[in-house]
């Protein structure tokens, strides 16, 4: 089975989707004009507008949401298995990858925004409803949600579970089996809960985990700080071939950095796509532009604090793939978490390893939450009605049968599941966004003529031409009747 996995992670992964996803990345960036760059301070402003209602979230929660689905254990294992694999460099070309990322994350999240719907008491979306709805492609659609259920519930999550019990592991010595147990019940109580809970226990838990992250970073930092020059040459020679070590790997550094920036930040996987449609917003690219922004709290912040962790304190190997080591300084270890607390530890002896594994546990759990409520998002679309209310019940003891297995497997068999998912889901994905790149600008330009003149934008799909918003048709004729309806009662008073 292993290996057949990871024949399918190579055919997935080839150079093509590296080159994909970077092309993409910057065709957005073009056509856009930048807009992950110029309207940088009205993505935060954003964060903290849009307010909840009985059937969508607050903007601040979806923006939590995408952060627990982005943050996760590619921040910390997959920098990692980054350097190991691709050296200093592959750091360079995560940031890379996270600009122009930015602009891929606003043009799958607007079109999240522009198509979604009102089911139940609740909004949904994501790309198998714009897949159907802007693009009249029912059966992409349903390829694309059957690929999502299927990653989201069985083949990503076992990676964020295989991190937390290996950190506690390491540190506590704690038998991975009782981990996964404490998961399962801890998962349980809340993916049971429903949309909400999720998105409650999210904005907690969120913030808090990501500026303990950044604190202890500049800790090491600055205990490190004479090596702080050092370590940013060796990242910009090695990610451009010019240094002397690492000269002969460029093409690794590329990949590997693309390849976890994708896997941490998901832009253009359209794993954000489902959190932003349940926001509650009076613009399609309100909640684009807040879920752009993401993406640099995730790679930029979150990544490169993993990063210079490792590389200021020399904690890490340097191991190409099918190539002799460059560096090897951790002995017979696997690339993964303990690179960051071997990190930590110099600085923090005895808590460093703890601190890390704490970490892992809040990243990693926010994102099997996250993971979850994208797996049911998609089964739900599958199943319209949820005339099958068993479907719902049945993925939930799957997902968390698939966290518990995580827990006690190898990580090395995980991550190619993860990748496996990744993969697949980025190549769909961003195929139907170049699809609907037209709309999406003109939705932006609706959004840039609306900000030009001073309002606030609001989205009437009609006057832009956008055919298929159902949800944006019905409100705006709500709109209209409530006008009407307080003019009717003006003149009668």
């Amino acid at each position: 089975m292993e290996d057949i996995v990871n024949w399918l992670v190579d055919q997935v992964w080839s150079i093509g989707l590296v080159i994909f996803v970077l092309g993409g990345g910057l065709f957005f960036t073009i056509a856009t004009r930048f807009v992950q760059l110029r309207y940088f301070k009205q993505m935060i402003k954003l964060i903290f507008e849009g307010k909840s209602s009985e059937a969508g979230i607050s903007s601040f929660q979806a923006f939590c949401l995408a952060l627990a689905g982005r943050v996760g254990i590619g921040n910390i294992a997959g920098v990692a298995t980054a350097i190991a694999f691709g050296g200093p460099g592959a750091v360079f070309w995560m940031w890379v990858m996270a600009i122009l990322g930015g602009a891929s994350a606003f043009i799958e999240s607007t079109l999240s925004q522009v198509y979604k719907s009102k089911i139940g008491n609740e909004y949904r979306g994501g790309t198998p409803f714009f897949i159907e709805k802007g693009l009249n492609m029912r059966w992409f659609a349903v390829i694309m949600a059957v690929v999502v259920t299927l990653s989201y519930g069985i083949l990503v999550p076992g990676i964020q579970a295989n991190s937390i019990a290996v950190g506690f592991e390491n540190v506590l010595g704690l038998d991975k089996s009782i981990t996964g147990v404490v998961m399962i019940a801890l998962l349980g109580i809340i993916i049971f809960g429903g949309v909400k809970r999720i998105a409650s226990v999210a904005d907690k838990v969120v913030p808090f985990m990501a500026l303990g992250y950044v604190v202890v970073t500049f800790i090491v930092l600055f205990a490190n700080i004479s090596e702080v020059p050092k370590m940013f040459s060796l990242i910009f020679s090695s990610a451009f071939g010019v240094n002397e070590a690492f000269g002969g790997i460029l093409g690794s550094a590329i990949a590997w950095g693309v390849r976890r920036a994708i896997f941490s930040s998901v832009a253009g996987v359209g794993e954000a796509t489902y959190s932003s449609a349940a926001a509650e917003v009076t613009h399609p690219a309100k909640q684009g532009l807040v879920q752009a922004f993401s993406i640099y709290i995730d790679t930029i912040v979150v990544c490169t604090a993993t990063a210079f962790m490792i590389l200021v304190t020399g904690m890490y190997d340097v191991i190409p793939i099918g190539k002799q080591a460059i560096v090897q300084k951790m002995g017979d270890i696997e690339p993964g978490p303990i690179y960051t607390q071997q990190a930590v530890e110099t600085v923090f002896p005895g808590y460093g390893g703890l601190f890390v594994a704490i970490a892992i546990f809040f990243f990693a759990f926010t994102t099997l939450m996250a993971y979850y409520y994208i797996a049911e998002t998609t089964l739900v679309y599958l199943d319209r009605k949820l005339k099958a209310q068993w479907l719902k019940t049945a993925l939930k003891i799957v997902f968390l049968t698939m966290v518990y297995i995580g827990s006690v497997k190898s990580a090395a068999f995980m991550w190619a599941l993860g990748d496996l998912g990744f993969g697949s889901m980025a190549w769909l994905n961003m195929v139907a966004i170049l699809l609907l790149t037209k709309p999406t600008l003109k939705v932006l330009k609706d959004f840039d003529v609306q900000m030009k003149a001073g309002k606030d934008p609001v989205f009437d799909p009609l006057k832009v031409g956008i055919k298929g918003a159902d949800f944006w048709e019905d409100r705006c004729k709500e709109m209209e009747l409530d006008s009407l309806k307080e003019k009717r009662d003006g003149k009668a008073s």
